[in-house]
C-alpha cells in the first residue's frame, strides 16, 4: 500500500500502486484490475489520478518512438514527461502547440486531462493537436484512435480523466520555433473590469495570462497584471543571446513542509502587493525572457505545494461564460477576500471551446486559485461552486478536489454520452478513480 495524494496533497490516500515498465504490462493490468486508473507524475491537483481500488504507475512508459520533422509529429510512449521533449526537441527548434503551467507533467496525463495553455484562445488544447493514440481497453484489446479511426473513442478520451481506458503512446504535433525566448508584454489593470477588457484587446496576442491580487477590495477588486507574449525570432534577440537557453527551474526548493501559520491573509497580502507594485514598475514594456520563466514560472521552486504545510491545498479553477464572467469572478473574488483565504497565485484566462467530449475549456474565462484547504473551506467552495454553474460554467477536473455530483452534472452537458460510452466499452465500474468514484461515474 502507498500514500498517494494528487500536487495540493489533498486528499490523502492510500491503495495499491504497479509500476508498468512496458506497454504489454499496462495493457494486461488494465484489463484484469478492478477500479484501475493510470497516474503520471502526480500534478493533477485532488484525487484524478488516484485508483479507486488499484492505480498504475505509468511514468516507466518513458520511450520516444519516432519524429518527422516535415509533419512535425513525434511519437511516445505515455509515460514520457514533457521537461524531457522540451530538453530534446526545443534545441532543435520544435515547441509543443500547447503545454500547461508545468512541464512535470506525462504525455498521457496531458491528453487525460485534455491540458491548456495561455494560448488555448487561438490554438487550443493539447487533444487538438494529438494525431492518434493507443488505448488499452478494459476487455484487454489495444485500440488505436485518432479523429478518422474509433473517433468517439478518442473524443471521449481526450479529457476523459483515463476513464476510458489506459493511454499507451501517442503521436501529436510540435511547431517550429527560431528561439527559446519569449518576447513579454505586461499591461496593468487597475481592477477587475479593466483586467477583462485588456485580456479581450490582447486576444489576438500569441499568449495571454493574467495574475490576480485576489485579496484587493473595494475600488481595487481585481487588479491584475497582464502578460502578453509571442515566440522571439532569431533577429530580436540582443546580440550575443544563446538561441535556445537550457532550463534554470528547480535550482531552488522549498526543503520542508512550512508551518501552517505561515500562509495567512497578512503575508499573502504583503507578498501580493509587492508583486503588483513590481509589475506596476513594468507597465508597457516588453522584455525577452526565457521560455521557461515564461510558461513554467512555478517550476523555478522545487517542492513549492510544501508551502502549503502538510494540510495541503485546494487549487479551485473554473470557467464561466463570457457574458456573465465579469460578474461571477467579482462575486468569487469579494468571497474568497472576506474570507481571508488568499492565494497568491490566481490566474485569469480566455478560453474557446475544447475538442474532447468532458474536455473543460469552454467559451468565457477561467479563473485558478490557490487556497490553503481547511475543513471550514468546505462550504465557501460549494457555495463558489454554485455560483459558476448557476452562471453555465463548469470545473476543471485535473484540478477538482472536493465538487458534489451535482455541481459535475450540471456542469459538464455531454456527461451523459460519456457515461454511455463507458458502458459500451466495459469501463463503467472498471475504470475509476476517487475522483471518479466521488463524482458519480
Amino acid at each position: 500500500m502507498k500514500d498517494l495524494s494528487g500536487w495540493g496533497r489533498y486528499p490523502r490516500l492510500s491503495g495499491p500502486l504497479g509500476t508498468a515498465r512496458d506497454t504489454g504490462p499496462a495493457a494486461t493490468a488494465t484489463a484484469t484490475l478492478p477500479g484501475v486508473i493510470a497516474r503520471g507524475l502526480g500534478r493533477s491537483y485532488g484525487d484524478a489520478a488516484i485508483g479507486r481500488d488499484n492505480t498504475i504507475d505509468a511514468t516507466g512508459l518513458n520511450r520516444m518512438q519516432s519524429f518527422d520533422p516535415k509533419t512535425g509529429i513525434l511519437a511516445v510512449e505515455a509515460g514520457v514527461p514533457l521537461a524531457d521533449i522540451i530538453d530534446t526537441f526545443l534545441p532543435q527548434g520544435y515547441f509543443p502547440c500547447a503545454v500547461p503551467g508545468t512541464r512535470f507533467v506525462t504525455v498521457g496525463g496531458m491528453i487525460a486531462s485534455d491540458v491548456h495553455g495561455k494560448n488555448q484562445h487561438i490554438h487550443g488544447t493539447f487533444g487538438d493537436h494529438v494525431a492518434w493514440l493507443k488505448l488499452a481497453m478494459p476487455d484487454g484489446r489495444v485500440m488505436r484512435c485518432s479523429p478518422h479511426e474509433n473517433a468517439d473513442l478518442f473524443k471521449a478520451t481526450i479529457g476523459g480523466m483515463g476513464l476510458t481506458g489506459t493511454i499507451l503512446s501517442a503521436g501529436f504535433r510540435l511547431k517550429q520555433v527560431e528561439t527559446g525566448w519569449i518576447r513579454q508584454t505586461t499591461h496593468v489593470a487597475a481592477n477587475l473590469g479593466e483586467a477583462v477588457r485588456l485580456l479581450s484587446q490582447t486576444a489576438n496576442a500569441t499568449y495571454t495570462v493574467a495574475w490576480i491580487d485576489v485579496l484587493a477590495r473595494g475600488a481595487s477588486l481585481g487588479r491584475s497584471l497582464i502578460l502578453e507574449g509571442e515566440h522571439a525570432t532569431a533577429d530580436e534577440l540582443p546580440w550575443g543571446d544563446v538561441r535556445f537557453p537550457p532550463s534554470t527551474n528547480g535550482r531552488l526548493a522549498v526543503p520542508m513542509d512550512m508551518p501552517g501559520w505561515l500562509l495567512n491573509a497578512m503575508t499573502v497580502r504583503a507578498f501580493n502587493e509587492l508583486y503588483y507594485r513590481n509589475g506596476a514598475r513594468k507597465a508597457g514594456q516588453t522584455t525577452t525572457v526565457p521560455w521557461d520563466s515564461y510558461f513554467f514560472p512555478l517550476d523555478g521552486i522545487a517542492h513549492w505545494n510544501r508551502i502549503y504545510g502538510r494540510r495541503g491545498f485546494v487549487q479551485h479553477q473554473c470557467v464561466i461564460p463570457e457574458a456573465k464572467a465579469e460578474s461571477v469572478v467579482a462575486g468569487i473574488l469579494e468571497r474568497i477576500s472576506s474570507h481571508g483565504a488568499g492565494s497568491f497565485l490566481a490566474v485569469l484566462k480566455r478560453l474557446a471551446p475544447g475538442s474532447g467530449l468532458m474536455s473543460f475549456p469552454m467559451e468565457g474565462l477561467t479563473l485558478a486559485l490557490d487556497i490553503p484547504f481547511s475543513e471550514k473551506l468546505k462550504p465557501l467552495l460549494a457555495e463558489i461552486d454554485a455560483l459558476v454553474v448557476a452562471a453555465g460554467g463548469r470545473l476543471y477536473l485535473a484540478k477538482d478536489a472536493t465538487q458534489s455530483p451535482t455541481t459535475f452534472a450540471a456542469g459538464y452537458p455531454n456527461l451523459d454520452r460519456f457515461k454511455t460510452l463507458r458502458d459500451e466499452i466495459g469501463a463503467t465500474g472498471r475504470m475509476a478513480s476517487k475522483l471518479s468514484e466521488r463524482l458519480g461515474l
